[in-house]
């Protein structure tokens, strides 16, 4: 195809083959193409002559992405999947040179800039959706997840976090006992209905106490060896109640979990990886945020004052065992206000004890020996 002379002002010249996809099918086309007035995209049939299949106007002509060595085109006025491949280099440069918009639609400066535009404002709305949508999206259902499904979630999580802890609930009778009177007037303190919680001890060597969908709540014995008192262990245990009160563990486990739990909680799933997400959060980090944990103090102290003791001791033993600055390691202080600071703010909430003791001295030994430790 020497002979084809390039430019817009050049002669009909038939004869150019090239392959054509009409945009309706799929099926792949010989064609045969006449440079006329504009671009004659003919058929070719084995016996009879090529029939003419459309004709383009070089000014509705658009270059579509290839590889190297082909010129695809298409046509603002074909189907939108329409395309004619064209392997002769020659033709091809004749062809383009006829189509004085062949670029108009390649991307720009502008057009760069307008991607950009439309990326960064994307990315913003995702960060937006994350640092306020979902949070607020928490906030409001939280209250609302039917107890079935909360207590779904927690013996979920529950599984999740013996395995993590070592099994079974320390049950040694009189402890026993004396944890469930406690537990009991803190309920009731509480306004927490008799048959939405459940509580226990668990041996472990880490002191911390936590809060589980459901109305669970464990403390450690590790906590409960540190403990001197039983206001000062009252007062952790109204702290976890804070959580079940304000549903912070429900707003946790969809905060983390996301659309995956939201998604699992239209269509009744939800027992799985939300439940693993909830115990490895909630858990082991123990991320309540910290206007949660503000709040749960707060409630901590309505407890103890409505029961004519004194939160004082409960920020005592937070003291003991973090130390100043919030300490380390697996702690009931991990991602809460600083030990100092609520210590500082439940001194400021001393008053003198106006009730009768919660537990006995005979119940106080027998609650610190309820794992069997001999440690009192």
């Amino acid at each position: 195809m020497s002979d084809v002379t390039a430019g817009p002002d050049a002669e009909t010249k038939p004869g150019h083959q090239a392959i054509f996809f009409d945009g309706l099918s799929s099926r792949r086309r010989q064609v045969m193409l006449t440079l006329a007035d504009a671009l004659e995209i003919a058929e070719l049939g084995e016996v009879e002559a090529p029939s003419t299949v459309t004709r383009w106007t070089y000014d509705e002509i658009r270059r579509a992405d290839s590889p190297a060595g082909i010129l695809r085109l298409t046509s603002t006025s074909a189907p939108p999947l329409a395309r004619l491949e064209i392997r002769d280099s020659a033709l091809a440069a004749d062809i383009a040179a006829r189509c004085p918009r062949l670029d108009e639609h390649q991307t720009t400066g502008r057009g760069v800039a307008k991607i950009v535009g439309w990326s960064v404002a994307a990315a913003v709305s995702i960060v937006c959706v994350v640092l306020f949508g979902v949070p607020l999206a928490a906030d409001r259902l939280a209250p609302l997840v039917p107890k079935p499904i909360e207590r779904r979630i927690g013996d979920a999580s529950e599984v999740q976090m013996r395995t993590l802890f070592g099994g079974e609930s320390c049950s040694e009778p009189a402890g026993q006992a004396a944890f469930s009177k406690l537990v009991n007037r803190l309920r009731d303190a509480a306004g927490l209905d008799d048959d939405s919680m459940t509580a226990g001890v668990l041996p472990s060597s880490v002191p911390n106490a936590f809060a589980l969908p459901g109305g669970k709540v464990f403390m450690l014995n590790a906590l409960l060896e540190k403990a001197e008192s039983p206001d000062e262990v009252a007062g952790i245990l109204a702290h976890e109640l804070g959580h079940l009160k304000h549903h912070d563990n429900m707003r946790g486990l969809i905060y983390n979990g996301g659309t995956s739990f939201l998604i699992g909680l239209l269509f009744g799933d939800v027992t799985g990886s939300s439940a693993v997400i909830f115990a490895s959060r909630s858990l082991v980090e123990a991320s309540y945020s910290r206007e949660a944990e503000t709040d749960a103090d707060t409630f901590a102290i309505e407890i103890m004052h409505k029961l004519g003791r004194s939160p004082k001791p409960a920020a005592e033993l937070m003291f003991r065992i973090t130390g100043k600055e919030g300490g380390s390691g697996l702690t009931i202080l991990a991602s809460h206000p600083l030990t100092e600071d609520r210590l500082e703010r439940m001194t400021k909430e001393d008053r003198p004890a106006s009730g009768p003791p919660l537990l006995t001295d005979k119940e106080w030994q027998a609650l610190k020996g309820i794992c069997g430790s001999g440690k009192i």
